[in-house]
C-alpha cells in the first residue's frame, strides 16, 4: 500500500509539475509578448545574435520545441530566412536550461537566515500562489492576469516537485528501483530512456526536472555517469516533436529547420558521448566524480555546459548545416503563390499571441495594398476598358476573398489565446479591418463592370468628366495609401489625417454629382455615360468611407471615448472644434476641391 501511495503521489506531483511549467510559460509569453515580437523582428543574418535570440526567447517561453515551432511559423510568414532560423534553433537548446536552474531553487535551505528563508521554495511557493490567486480572482484585470499565471504556475511547479519528491522517497532502495538503476548504468540505455520519456512528456524541461527530483533525494543512487547519458537523450527527444511539427503542412525551409535541429542535437550528442566516454575511461576526476551521487545542481550545470559547448562548437558551421538541410530536403518545382505575403498566417503563431497579431496586422495591411492596386486597375477599366485586364482583376479579387476567409479564421482561433486587454483590442480592430478592405475590392470590381457596360454600349465620358475623375481618383489613391501606411506602421497620428481627406472626397462627390446632373439636363452627356458616371461616384465614395472606418478603428483601439461611439466622435470633428482637424481639412480642400473649381 505504501508503494502504491508513493506512485500515486509521484504521478500527481508530475501532473502538477507539468501544469505549473505550462502555466508559467503561458504567463511569461503573454506578459512579454510585445518584447518577444520586437526581438524576433530584429534578428539579422548575424549568427551570434540569432543564437542569443533563440536563448532569450526559449528562456521566456520555457520550451525549446515551442521556440522552434514559432520560428517555423515565422519562416512561413516571410519574417525569417533559413539561416536566421538555424541560429535561433542553436540558441533554443541553451535557453531551455533556465528551467533546470529554476527547479534548483528547491534545494535552498534557510538554515536560520531570513534572506534564504524568503527564497526557500517551502516559503516562496505558497507566497507565489497567494499573489497569483489575488491577481486572478480579486483584481481581475487582463493585464495582470498574465502575471498571476506566472505566480500560480511557479507555485504549482514547486508543489508538484515536493509531491514528486515525497513519492520517490519510498521507492528508493526497492528491488524494482535498484534494478532500474542497474539498467541505467549502460549509457546507451540512458540515452534511449531520456529520449523516449521526453517524447512521451513532450517537454525536455519537465524531463530534466523529473531527473533532478529523483537525484535530489538523499541516497537515490543516481550517479553522474548515469545522469549525463539521460540528459543527452532528453535533448534528442525534443527533436522528435520538432520534426513532426516541421514536416506537417510546412514549407521546405520549415522542414529544413527541423532537419537542422535533429542534426545539431545528434552531432552534439555523439561528440559529447565520445568525449565523456574517453574522460570516464581515463578516470578524469576520479571515481568520486563519476560514481558518487549527483544532485539537482550538478544536473542543471551539466545540461547547461552540454548545450552551451555544443552551440559554441557548431556556430562556425552554420552555413554547412544550412547546406546539409538543403541537400536532405531538396528543391522541388512548384507554382509560387500569387501573394506569398498573404500565405503566412500559421496557427503555430498562436504560441505567442503578440507575434501572431503583429504578423496578422502586416498581412492585412498587405491585403489593403492588393485591394488598392486592384482598385486602380478597375479605374483604368472604367476609363479605357481592356478585356485582357479583366482576368488579372478577377484573380486579384479571388486572392482577396480567399485571404479574407483565412484571416478571419486565423484571428477567431487566436482569440482563444488572447490574455491582455491591449491584444484583445488589437484583435477586434483587425477583425473589422478585413471586411473593409474586402469591400474596397468589391467596389473596384463594380467599377470594372461599369467599364465593361460602357464599352459594350459604346458610351464614353466627356473630356471634362475625365478631368474630374482624375482629380477624384488621385484623392482616393492618397486616402488608400495613407490608410494602409497607418495600419502597417501602427501610426495613429497618420490615421488622424484620413478623416479630413474622406470629408473632402465626400464634398468632391457631391460637387461632381451636381455638375453631371447639369450635363445630363443640357444634353452634353448621354444617358448611358451619365448613369455610369453617377454609379462610379457612389463606388468611389464608399471605398473612401471604408478607409475612414479603418482609421477610426485604429484611433478607437486606444481611446475608449471613440470606442464607445464613433458617430459622436465624427460629429464633433465635422463641427470644426478640433483645430488640427480643421487645418488638415482646409489643406485638403485647397489640394483637391480648388482644382475642381478651376476646371
Amino acid at each position: 500500500m505504501d508503494i502504491l501511495t508513493a506512485i500515486v503521489q509521484l504521478l500527481g506531483g508530475l501532473a502538477m509539475f507539468l501544469y505549473g511549467i505550462e502555466l508559467m510559460g503561458d504567463g511569461l509569453k503573454n506578459s512579454s509578448g510585445a518584447a518577444l515580437k520586437r526581438v524576433l523582428e530584429k534578428v539579422t543574418g548575424n549568427v551570434v545574435m540569432g543564437v542569443l535570440t533563440g536563448t532569450m526567447v526559449t528562456a521566456v517561453i520555457q520550451s525549446s520545441t515551442a521556440t522552434i515551432v514559432l520560428t517555423v511559423a515565422l519562416i512561413g510568414a516571410g519574417v525569417l530566412n533559413l539561416k536566421q532560423a538555424v541560429s535561433i534553433v542553436m540558441g533554443a537548446n541553451i535557453g531551455t536550461t533556465i528551467t533546470a536552474w529554476i527547479i534548483q531553487l528547491g534545494s535552498i535551505q534557510s538554515d536560520g537566515s531570513w534572506f534564504l528563508w524568503l527564497f526557500d521554495t517551502d516559503t516562496l511557493a505558497p507566497i507565489a500562489l497567494v499573489i497569483g490567486i489575488v491577481l486572478i480572482m480579486f483584481i481581475k484585470k487582463k493585464n495582470l492576469k498574465s502575471i498571476g499565471d506566472i505566480a500560480i504556475g511557479f507555485g504549482i511547479l514547486f508543489v508538484g516537485l515536493s509531491l514528486m519528491t515525497d513519492g520517490v522517497k519510498p521507492l528508493i532502495g526497492t528491488d524494482a528501483f535498484t534494478a532500474f538503476l542497474d539498467f541505467m548504468k549502460n549509457p546507451l540505455f540512458g540515452i534511449m530512456f531520456g529520449l523516449v520519456l521526453t517524447v512521451i512528456v513532450q517537454s525536455s524541461s519537465a524531463t530534466v526536472g523529473m531527473l533532478q527530483t529523483v537525484a535530489a533525494v538523499p541516497g537515490s543512487g543516481v550517479t553522474f555517469a548515469m545522469a549525463y547519458p539521460i540528459i543527452m537523450g532528453i535533448n534528442l527527444g525534443t527533436c522528435v516533436t520538432t520534426a513532426m511539427v516541421c514536416s506537417i503542412g510546412s514549407s521546405r525551409d520549415a522542414k529544413r529547420t527541423g532537419v537542422v535541429h535533429i542534426v545539431f542535437n545528434t552531432i552534439g550528442t555523439v561528440l559529447f558521448m565520445l568525449a565523456m566516454t574517453v574522460l570516464q575511461n581515463m578516470n578524469v576526476g576520479g571515481d568520486g566524480f563519476w560514481f558518487a551521487g549527483v544532485d539537482d545542481t550538478g544536473i542543471a550545470l551539466f545540461q547547461t555546459v552540454f548545450n552551451l559547448v555544443t552551440a559554441v562548437a557548431l556556430v562556425p558551421f552554420t552555413n554547412q548545416l544550412v547546406a546539409l538541410s538543403k541537400a536532405i530536403v531538396k528543391e522541388e518545382p512548384e507554382k509560387a503563390p500569387r501573394h506569398p505575403e498573404l500565405a503566412g498566417l500559421s496557427e503555430n503563431l498562436y504560441i505567442s499571441p503578440a507575434v501572431a497579431l503583429n504578423e496578422a496586422g502586416k498581412a492585412i495591411a498587405f491585403m489593403g495594398g492588393v485591394a488598392r492596386d486592384n482598385f486602380k486597375r478597375c479605374i483604368e477599366q472604367l476609363l479605357h476598358y481592356d478585356p485582357a485586364r479583366s482576368a488579372e482583376i478577377a484573380e486579384e479579387e479571388n486572392a482577396l476573398d480567399q485571404f479574407s476567409d483565412v484571416a478571419d479564421h486565423f484571428l477567431i482561433g487566436l482569440s482563444r489565446s488572447i490574455e491582455t486587454e491591449a491584444d484583445d483590442r488589437q484583435l477586434d480592430m483587425l477583425l473589422q479591418c478585413i471586411p473593409s478592405f474586402e469591400r474596397i475590392g468589391d467596389y473596384g470590381t463594380n467599377l470594372e463592370e461599369l467599364g465593361e457596360k460602357l464599352s459594350r454600349e459604346g458610351g464614353s465620358f466627356s473630356e471634362k468628366a475625365l478631368q474630374e475623375l482624375a482629380i477624384l481618383t488621385d484623392a482616393l489613391g492618397e486616402i488608400m495609401d495613407t490608410t494602409i501606411e497607418a495600419l502597417q506602421n501602427n501610426d495613429t497620428e497618420l490615421a488622424k489625417t484620413v478623416e479630413p481627406l474622406e470629408e473632402v472626397i465626400d464634398d468632391m462627390v457631391r460637387l461632381l454629382r451636381d455638375r453631371h446632373t447639369k450635363r445630363l439636363k443640357n444634353g452634353s452627356c448621354s444617358v448611358t455615360s451619365g448613369l455610369v458616371f453617377m454609379d462610379a461616384l457612389t463606388h468611389i465614395e464608399r471605398a473612401s468611407d471604408h478607409c475612414s472606418s479603418i482609421a477610426i478603428l485604429m484611433l478607437a483601439r486606444d481611446n475608449t471615448e471613440i470606442l464607445g461611439n464613433h458617430y459622436d466622435y465624427l460629429r464633433q470633428l465635422h463641427e470644426g472644434t478640433d483645430k488640427h482637424y480643421a487645418s488638415e481639412l482646409r489643406r485638403r480642400r485647397e489640394q483637391y476641391v480648388d482644382k475642381l473649381y478651376h476646371l
